[in-house]
């Protein structure tokens, strides 16, 4: 089974310096849906073909899913997905995801939280760059 493993701090700055030349460019509007149900919490987006994105800091092991085609940046360089593929995701990860068609990213882990807020809170420190945070609903990082 693919994974998403610990990042060293050399390769989530890699990430930051591709999330702050990101930012200079135009965003594209991306909305996150949430599912907290049954003890289970879920956040899922969709990225047009072309855009890339950057995740947070995520603290926590998750268990990702990519339906689509996409490029992942991560710890040892590119992960190739292609249709639907699920990935057990470590703590200490913050990675970048290119999309080469339509995709569609869900994050699920397990949590007592009873609110969305207290989910997001509960896996990771950057919930100032959570696009569910910001009111112009737009990703840090489009190609």
């Amino acid at each position: 089974m693919p994974e998403i493993v610990a990042m060293s701090d050399t390769a989530i700055g890699k990430v930051r310096q591709l999330e702050a030349a990101a930012l200079a460019q135009p965003q594209v509007p991306i909305e996150t849906t949430h599912t907290l149900h049954a003890g289970v919490y879920s956040r899922t987006v969709m990225v047009p073909a072309g855009v890339l994105i950057t995740g947070v800091l995520v603290k926590i092991p998750t268990v990702v899913i990519v339906a689509g085609r996409a490029l992942i940046y991560g710890q040892g360089g590119t992960l190739p997905v292609d249709g639907y593929t699920v990935l057990e995701a470590a703590a200490g990860r913050k990675q970048a995801f290119l999309a080469v068609t339509d995709i569609h990213i869900t994050m699920t882990f397990a949590t007592s939280a009873s609110t969305v807020e207290e989910a997001e809170a509960e896996f990771t420190d950057e919930l100032d760059l959570l696009v569910s945070r910001r009111d112009e609903r737009s990703l840090p990082c489009p190609a």
